[in-house]
């Protein structure tokens, strides 16, 4: 029996870039606000807010967007333009409409994989807005089974991994967050391997679980085959 059977890929900044077109809005959005405030402090606020409002809207563009609109409430002390609350709803919008931009080595990867290894899409966040981008990506067709999911926890991928393959144990995840797509899958049974990007959003950022026998860590995901080599040749 094989070790792996199934493996689960997160989207957003692993499969195709996502975090830099949130930094851009970002940076839009303490320039709406540039007269009331400085940039560094638009940011701190923004974060606390987003934070604030994890519990109540979810991962996502909608989210991001009242957390800017929220922001902009408090900083301005309840004066902000209506002129500025419909400029922040207009890149709000346009954040959804982002392009779709697939990283380096993805799709030759998962055409090599396709076919070996059933492939999981598992990633969270606003519904319509993850098929949009998969549906534009050209991905889909490489994907088995797809779970749009609104958190990323042990019991998640214990479910996914039980529900749609040979169970967690016998599963690998992929994914650019330590947070959301590694230790909760190793935490479940699961190997995880860790594909840093150059931009993780800082409520992703947990230390590496270097110890775990599971855990590993590769450059890009062309090297994801190589990997599933070693552990079934182990």
């Amino acid at each position: 029996m094989r070790p792996i059977t199934a493996i689960g890929f997160d989207a957003d900044d692993t499969l195709w870039q996502n975090e830099q077109y949130y930094r851009l809005t970002e940076e839009h959005f303490a320039r709406l606000l540039g007269e009331f405030a400085e940039g560094a402090h638009i940011a701190e606020r923004l974060l606390e807010a987003e934070k604030r409002n994890l519990s109540h809207y979810g991962f996502g563009i909608k989210g991001f967007t009242l957390s800017m609109i929220e922001t902009a409430i408090e900083i301005t002390n309840g004066k902000v333009p209506t002129r500025t609350i419909s400029e922040i709803l207009d890149i709000g919008r346009d954040l959804l409409r982002h392009p779709v931009e697939t990283l380096p080595h993805v799709e030759e990867t998962l055409e090599t994989l396709n076919g070996e290894y059933l492939l999981v899409l598992i990633t969270k966040g606003d519904l319509f807005d993850q098929e949009r981008k998969l549906a534009q990506s050209g991905l889909g067709d490489f994907f088995d089974a797809v779970e749009i999911v609104s958190e990323k926890t042990a019991t998640t991928y214990r479910r996914i991994f039980s529900k749609v393959a040979d169970g967690p144990e016998r599963a690998m995840m992929v994914g650019n967050s330590l947070k959301s797509d590694i230790v909760p899958a190793i935490a479940a049974g699961s190997y995880g391997v860790f594909v840093p990007h150059a931009l993780t959003w800082i409520l992703e950022h947990v230390d590496a679980p270097t110890t775990a026998p599971r855990f590993h860590q590769i450059e890009h995901l062309g090297e994801l085959p190589s990997i599933l080599q070693k552990i079934t040749a182990a």
